[in-house]
């Protein structure tokens, strides 16, 4: 058997594609953001002509979560004096609001542990998951517990080897959560009293965050499993259609990307690789699979026509660009290792796993980088979040920090 290598587990769309919003174009309400494929709408924010500017810093506990921002406040989840804490604080100034704790293990599983998956948040309250299957409904303005369950205890779940890292899909009045309990894979609970709409399916949870695509009547719920990436009716859970994709430790973490109608980018490390998967009257097939990407935790963006991720497992990987309509790779970049990206005014803001802020263009032809600056001192593997101007990075010890792009 191979040695797993640290773990884990953790634009524009087309027309016919339709996903959650937030209330502003400036939120950043849930993890890659408001049409759930890492690209933020805001235009007012610039390149650092020097070094960004640090406007707060703190120390918000060990975990990979990445952060949200709604209503001039920000969330996210961390591991702190042996408890889980779910922290609220000013977006601007990083004064704590109010914090949230639950006894939950460390569970540091070949890398540091803590929370993996990151906050939720839509009409006024806030879901969170914890590695465990705690999954809970907080009020925004004040952090009381609305209701809670727990998706081993109440679903019979099955918690993936390296925990729950998905994070809650709100739709509607429905919470969306990758389960993996026998006739309870996949779960859609009612988010203002947490009572089970339906549940459906009995394989093994993935790593990835679900996915709401589609229109209207038409609109469906996208889920990357432990061994395939299915499609299920959003208001019953039937299941629709399914593609095996079978990766190793079933480590599917990368949230599927939407790259054309009726059309899913998915990626997996351990040399997995990526492939395009369209689905057409119930039929899921491949367009084409390469190992040109192979995405170990983080997902990758669709821009200017071009996915843009980083390929390989965590403690290396390269920035790569590829054709998402051929699977061919138009350029790789070995100067920026692992990390997280997202992308904002045709710009790809990238953070290394070596804490390093790079910003580059979005460019199918070439690597352009822009701006470089190292932000971050220790292994960093949650997403940048970007929201009025204000770029939030945070590494796996905990350390977040708030630069103005403004």
């Amino acid at each position: 058997m191979r040695i797993r290598t640290t773990l884990v587990w953790c634009a524009l769309l087309c027309g016919a594609f339709h996903f959650p919003s937030a209330s502003r174009a400036a939120e950043w309400a849930a993890y890659r953001g408001p049409s759930q494929n890492g690209i933020s709408s805001e235009t007012a924010w610039k390149v650092p002509a020097s070094a960004a500017r640090e406007v707060w810093k703190a120390q918000v506990g060990i975990g990979t979560s990445s952060m949200t921002v709604s209503g001039g406040r920000l969330f996210t989840m961390g591991h702190l004096e042996g408890k889980d804490v779910v922290q609220c604080v000013e977006a601007e100034t990083g004064r704590e609001v109010w914090r949230y704790a639950l006894a939950v293990s460390l569970d540091p599983n070949l890398f540091e542990g803590g929370p993996r998956s990151t906050p939720t948040v839509a009409g006024g309250v806030v879901y969170t998951l914890s590695h465990e299957g705690h999954l809970l409904c907080l009020k925004a303005a004040d952090g009381k517990l609305l209701w809670q369950k727990h998706l081993v205890k109440d679903f019979g779940g099955k918690k993936p080897e390296w925990g729950y890292s998905g994070s809650p899909t709100v739709s509607g009045d429905a919470v969306y959560v990758d389960c993996g309990g026998e006739g309870a894979s996949t779960l859609a609970l009612n988010r203002h009293t947490g009572e089970v709409i339906w549940k459906s399916g009995s394989h093994g949870a993935g790593y990835a965050t679900p996915l709401i695509v589609g229109a209207g009547a038409q609109r469906s719920l996208v889920l990357f499993k432990a061994d395939a990436l299915v499609g299920c009716d959003l208001q019953t859970g039937r299941e629709l259609w399914r593609f095996p994709w079978k990766t190793s430790y079933d480590i599917n973490a990368a949230t599927p990307l939407v790259v054309g109608e009726g059309r899913f980018l998915i990626t997996s490390g351990y040399n997995t690789g990526a492939a395009v998967v369209a689905v057409d009257s119930g039929e899921a097939r491949q367009v084409w699979r390469a190992n040109v990407l192979r995405a170990h935790i983080n997902s990758p963006v669709w821009v200017n026509g071009a996915v843009f991720g980083i390929d390989g497992n965590t403690g290396g990987g390269n920035l790569v660009c590829v054709d998402p309509a051929t699977g061919q790779k138009r350029w790789e970049e070995r100067s920026v290792k692992g990390g997280a990206l997202i992308s904002a005014a045709g710009k790809l803001i990238v953070v290394s796993e070596k804490g390093d802020l790079v910003i580059a263009e979005a460019n199918p032809e070439g690597f352009r980088p822009l701006h470089r600056q190292l932000v971050l001192t220790r292994r960093t593997w949650a997403q940048p979040t970007l929201s009025e101007g204000l770029l939030y990075l945070r590494d796996n010890q905990g350390q977040l920090v708030c630069l103005d792009l403004r």
